[in-house]
């Protein structure tokens, strides 16, 4: 997950800053200067716990975050909670583990700036090269073809508010939200979008609180269907959604997340019940007339809508560094015109690309799943208790090492069976599929 990978230049930077001399300062820059362009021009290591926090939480609070009360539809009130309380807690512990684990090798001298890097010399090359890193890739490429696509559908909410019957379809506001993501994907380095994610993080508490204001509204009117908290489905699986300074920013991370998180899923689920849409932002609509004031709609999805462009960036970031890899001279300026042209043209096809696919296909729900259950729960949940245990070996009489040993073991089983699922549910929904619908 980009979480882990593309913060990991963060978390180095505070832990050698705590030991740093001046001799190691300049051991550092000599390090700096044989790293490859991906490393070097996207993932510099800079920044502070303060960035490392806005960075954490652009990554996490996202387009999962509307999908909650439609997830509780399926799980009911009590395992829905019992669920996010989990799903919240061991993500906490695992970027914990996986903080003191970049540390560790930090102290060694080995400064890991990317996931996969670090999963090499854990792991081995075969790991590396045909699980993490692939996994890592598509999972981060998917949320970019996501967040393109709620981007979308947000613009088109904010057209029909003022045109109801208008004439304009969901691929055309795809691509108007894909060329906004055009010009800030040429923004350099992941560094660079400090100041961009702090301004998302308070977009997504804005957000959160407008969709739970409006949530409360139409839960506490006459408007909207009736309240029905029977499950949807028996059968229905849901994906689950350091140290000193790394420490700090994880905390302020999740004190937004748990916010954002538990205000959205209780109060939506609350008003809606079973009839929560994949999209939570859809219920305030039935049939095309709006169950809460214009302006609130309005502004949930305008700070939606901006929200998302910077999550869409985040999970660029891997892509990017790919790229500046494969085409970037690392030894010439990343703003001569040697790097400036390639980075352009490349990063140009890379976002066109993901707007195509959100436009040919606009189902958010299955794409959300099946990034879930074939991304985020085997990098979120399962790697980081493997690659303490493998760092630290534990005593297989410590209670950390079966902790580990038990979340690994339970989240694999998860992740297949939430991978199995999402693929029967795609399948299942073949028949419906149309390129550019217009949903």
């Amino acid at each position: 997950m980009v979480t882990t990978s593309s913060v990991a230049a963060h978390v180095q930077d505070q832990v050698v800053e705590d030991h740093a001399k001046v001799g190691q300062e300049a051991h550092d820059d000599d390090q700096q200067k044989q790293l490859n362009a991906g490393a070097l021009f996207v993932l510099k290591s800079k920044g502070s716990w303060v960035h490392c926090a806005y960075h954490l939480t652009t990554s996490i609070v996202g387009p999962d975050l509307l999908s909650l009360p439609y997830a509780f539809a399926f799980l009911g009130w009590t395992t829905g909670i019992f669920c996010l309380v989990i799903g919240a807690s061991v993500t906490f512990y695992s970027y914990n583990l996986i903080s003191l684990v970049l540390e560790h090798y930090a102290q060694l001298g080995h400064r890991h700036f990317r996931f996969r890097d670090l999963a090499h010399d854990i792991l081995g090359p075969k790991w590396c090269w045909y699980f993490v890193g692939p996994i890592q890739f598509l999972v981060c490429y998917g949320a970019v073809v996501a967040s393109i696509l709620l981007g979308g559908q947000c613009m088109k909410s904010i057209y029909l508010l003022s045109s109801p019957n208008g004439s304009m379809k969901l691929y055309e506001f795809v691509i108007i939200f894909g060329c906004l993501m055009l010009v800030l994907a040429q923004i350099p380095s992941f560094h660079s979008l400090r100041h961009i994610n702090l301004v998302s993080m308070l977009l997504g508490l804005a957000y959160s609180v407008c969709a739970t204001a409006a949530c409360v509204y139409i839960g506490n009117s006459s408007k909207g269907s009736q309240k029905d908290y029977s499950l949807k489905s028996s059968t229905a699986t849901v994906a689950a959604p350091v140290k000193g300074k790394m420490f700090k920013g994880l905390s302020v991370c999740y004190a937004v997340v748990t916010t954002t998180s538990f205000s959205v899923a209780i109060s939506g689920y609350w008003a809606f019940g079973n009839k929560a849409e994949g999209l939570i932002l859809s219920n305030f609509l039935d049939d095309g007339k709006p169950l809460i004031p214009k302006w609130l709609i309005f502004m949930t999805n305008v700070f939606t809508m901006f929200q998302l462009s910077a999550v869409g960036v985040v999970y660029l970031q891997p892509t990017n560094e790919v790229l500046e890899t494969t085409f970037a001279d690392p030894t010439r300026n990343e703003l001569s015109a040697r790097n400036l042209i390639p980075r352009l043209i490349s990063r140009s096809l890379s976002v066109m690309l993901a707007t195509a696919i959100a436009a040919m296909l606009p189902f958010f729900g299955d794409i959300n799943s099946v990034i879930g259950a074939f991304g985020f729960i085997p990098l979120d949940f399962v790697l980081p208790a493997v690659l303490f245990n493998l760092t630290f070996k534990p005593s297989k009489r410590s209670p950390i090492y079966w902790l580990n040993i038990t979340i690994a073991v339970v989240f694999s089983v998860l992740g297949i069976i939430g991978a199995v699922a999402a693929i029967r549910q795609i399948s299942l929904d073949a028949k419906t599929y149309k390129l550019f619908a217009n949903v």
